[in-house]
């Protein structure tokens, strides 16, 4: 790439260059004249000096053409500032702060959803231990997916029924006044599950999910298994609705049909992993982030006329 600019890519991440995902990205981006740039938020620090924006602490991240948001289930509040500070600078940030605060957030997730009129499985909010006994009666004997409103690869997440005991892990999200979300049950039974990535609000990519042998959940990092889909306009329709809801660029859209056809939205990942899409389908995931994101940089110059 001699005498071109090297185009260089900050992903926020608190692993280091190693982490599978940022390892794929890096592959993609290298023959693409990029440099993928790791940004741990707990060592690069937003800063105003004589009124402007800028950066301290690690000396490698600075002169950035674009940044993307990949904290996944490691974001704290503490690490939400410099993804608004960056685009405060003028870097182009790839999921923004406010998408990013929605989507990490399950419940503020399904508020957005239903706003669009997008469907979702019935759900209480519960605060405290006390609402506990009300949500689980509302779903009767069929019990209910109790789960925390932020974590990933299906942790945390547990099957109830009403007077069962509230696991330990779940108690303390209620003690320590997080809450959790109460769900209506859908049996694994007849149901389809589906992953779909939705870049620039275009379908990328689309797999579904079978559960590993005796449990509900359908992740891949619990044991589901991958496979090729071929999705109907309806059903990729409604997973561009929610990546747009939500006001993600990139989006991994789970749904979920259950027995009887019925399509609910169940989560929106502000940071999808990649690797099950790409062994299911085939297809060069990390290379189509790669080149929405050059794809932004290139507009951002046409607009500024560089």
């Amino acid at each position: 790439m001699t005498g071109l600019h090297l185009k260089r890519i900050g992903i926020l991440t608190v692993r280091g260059m190693d982490y599978p995902p940022t390892r794929r990205l890096s592959e993609a981006a290298e023959p693409r004249g990029c440099r993928i740039v790791p940004i741990d938020p707990y060592t690069v620090w937003p800063v105003f000096q004589g009124g402007r924006p800028a950066l301290a602490g690690d000396p490698e991240v600075h002169a950035l053409d674009a940044a993307m948001p990949r904290q996944g289930a490691e974001i704290r509040d503490a690490s939400l500032p410099l993804i608004g500070h960056l685009a405060q600078m003028g870097v182009p940030v790839i999921n923004s702060r406010a998408a990013v605060e929605r989507a990490r957030n399950k419940f503020f997730t399904l508020q957005s959803l239903a706003a669009a009129g997008l469907p979702v499985v019935d759900t209480v909010f519960v605060s405290a231990p006390n609402g506990m006994p009300y949500a689980l009666d509302r779903f009767k004997a069929d019990g209910a997916v109790v789960k925390p409103i932020s974590g990933r690869q299906g942790t945390g997440i547990c099957r109830m029924a009403p007077g069962d005991p509230l696991p330990p892990d779940l108690r303390a999200e209620l003690d320590n006044r997080r809450g959790v979300l109460v769900q209506r049950f859908i049996p694994p039974e007849g149901r389809q599950d589906l992953r779909v990535l939705i870049i620039g609000g275009r379908l990328t990519a689309a797999m579904g999910l079978q559960p590993a042998a005796g449990d509900f959940r359908a992740n891949i990092h619990l044991g589901g298994r991958g496979h090729l889909v071929e999705l109907p306009p309806a059903t990729v329709s409604i997973a561009r609705r929610a990546a747009f809801a939500l006001d993600l660029e990139i989006a991994g859209v789970d749904l979920m049909v259950d027995a009887h056809g019925a399509v609910f939205v169940n989560e929106v990942n502000y940071t999808p992993g990649f690797r099950g899409l790409e062994a299911a389908t085939g297809k060069d995931i990390a290379a189509a982030i790669i080149d929405y994101v050059l794809g932004v940089i290139q507009d951002k110059r046409r607009t500024q006329g560089a």
